[in-house]
Order: C-alpha cells, then sequence, then structure tokens
C-alpha cells in the first residue's frame, strides 16, 4: 500500500522524553510515573494505560472547583506505555517547570506531571460582570503541556503595562498578579459594547503568553457541560 499518510513525518516518534511532541498539534506521553490530564484529551494509547478519575484532593480545591467558573476535570492516566493528547487541533506548547509556578487557563492545559502541585486561584478584580474569572496555578519540578488556539506570542510585562483579552490570555508567571479592567464606557455598553468589554492589566517582572484568538462562548459552554475536547465535567 502506497500513500503520502505514510511519510516519516506522519510516524510515531521515537526517542527518550517523556514528554514529546508527536507534531504541533498533538502530545505524546511515555508513561512511568503518572500523568495528570484534561478529560477528553486522550486520542489514543499504545500499551497497558488505565484512566481514572482524578478528585480534588482536599475540599478546599472541591469548593472552588463547584462555585467557580474553572473547572478543571482531571483524570489519572497510569501504566506502561504511550499516550497520545489533543485538543480541538490546538497549538501544543511544553513548559518545564523547575521549582516556579505558572498561571494557567484551564481551557489551555491538556496534562501535567502528576508530580506537580495545583490550585484554582481567583483573579483579583474579577467580579460578577467580568464572570467572575479564575485560573489553575501549577508549581514545583515537572513537565505541564498547555495548547493554544493558534501560533501564541509570549509578551513581556516588565517594560509597561500589558492589557490582554481575558479569552485570549493561555498563562502568566505566577508572580504577577493581574487586575481586572474595562475598556467599555456607559454610552458603548448601551449601545451594544464593542466585543473587548474586560482585559487583564499586567505589570512587572514576568510574561504573558496570548494566542492569535478567543476561546468561543460554544467551547466555554462545553467545558462546563462535560464536552469532548478535553473541556468539560464539574464534580472533579
Amino acid at each position: 500500500m502506497q500513500s503520502s499518510l505514510f511519510h516519516e513525518s506522519n510516524l510515531e516518534i521515537n526517542g527518550q522524553n517523556r514528554f514529546a511532541l508527536q507534531n504541533s498539534q498533538m502530545l505524546r506521553v511515555a508513561l512511568g510515573p503518572d500523568v495528570l490530564a484534561t478529560k477528553g484529551a486522550m486520542v489514543a494509547f499504545q500499551g497497558q494505560i488505565s484512566f481514572n478519575h482524578e478528585g480534588s484532593g482536599s475540599v478546599g480545591k472541591f469548593l472552588k472547583k463547584v462555585l467557580t467558573n474553572e473547572d478543571l476535570p482531571l483524570m489519572r492516566v497510569s501504566g506502561q506505555g504511550e499516550v497520545f493528547f489533543a485538543n480541538e487541533a490546538g497549538y501544543v506548547h511544553l513548559v518545564e517547570l523547575t521549582g516556579d509556578a505558572l498561571s494557567v487557563n484551564g481551557q489551555n492545559l491538556i496534562a501535567f506531571d502528576a508530580s506537580l502541585s495545583w490550585d484554582i486561584k481567583r483573579v483579583q478584580g474579577a467580579g460578577m460582570m467580568a464572570g467572575g474569572l479564575f485560573n489553575t496555578v501549577l508549581s514545583g519540578q515537572g513537565t505541564a503541556a498547555l495548547v493554544s488556539v493558534g501560533q501564541p506570542v509570549v509578551l513581556d510585562c516588565s517594560q509597561q503595562p500589558t492589557y490582554v483579552d481575558v479569552q485570549a490570555a493561555v498563562a502568566w508567571s505566577a508572580n504577577l498578579v493581574p487586575n481586572i479592567v474595562s475598556s467599555m464606557n456607559m454610552r458603548s455598553m448601551l449601545r451594544g459594547g464593542t466585543g473587548e468589554a474586560f482585559q487583564y492589566a499586567f505589570h512587572g517582572p514576568g510574561f504573558v503568553i496570548v494566542q492569535p484568538s478567543e476561546w468561543s462562548a460554544a467551547a466555554q459552554q462545553a467545558q462546563s457541560a462535560g464536552g469532548g475536547g478535553g473541556l468539560g465535567g464539574l464534580f472533579s
């Protein structure tokens, strides 16, 4: 049988790295120690692998997940073999944490080492009108895999104030404390708004990762309702 499908670039990669990019839109993880992944993100696996619901781990995390919109439905992936993850054909990026911390939009998280600590944090100044914004903070030693809608840009926030649409922010340095600001005045609101009502405001030593697209309302609803593609589920 002959086809361009069988080109070397489409064959499973070989290597010693535990987390590796099969291609720009698919993550390959060679299991040994467990991995935590968002439910619905697995697209294929080889070997003896088990997938189990991952609880919150504490009453505090459970209450945060129930009371906030930052729903992080996780599964624990264990066994021996390889697992492939993807989310809506988004671009996958690996981040090595070396004792530091990263604040991530839950919709942009695919998988991470189970050795990493995680918690849900409220964004300062995110009130009812901003939708009550919460992010997932990862910390410790290990690898995290993020996904972006399109090829992202990393902005340095140390030189000048940086403003990012709340639906376009992928992740940022956990030491940064963003505020929520609104660029919409009352006259604009009464006329239907601009569609750019709320932004994160960053300023200080650190970075923010921005994707060239905003998460759609449909994607957000799928996350709340337990939809596929790595977005979904309420109680975890």
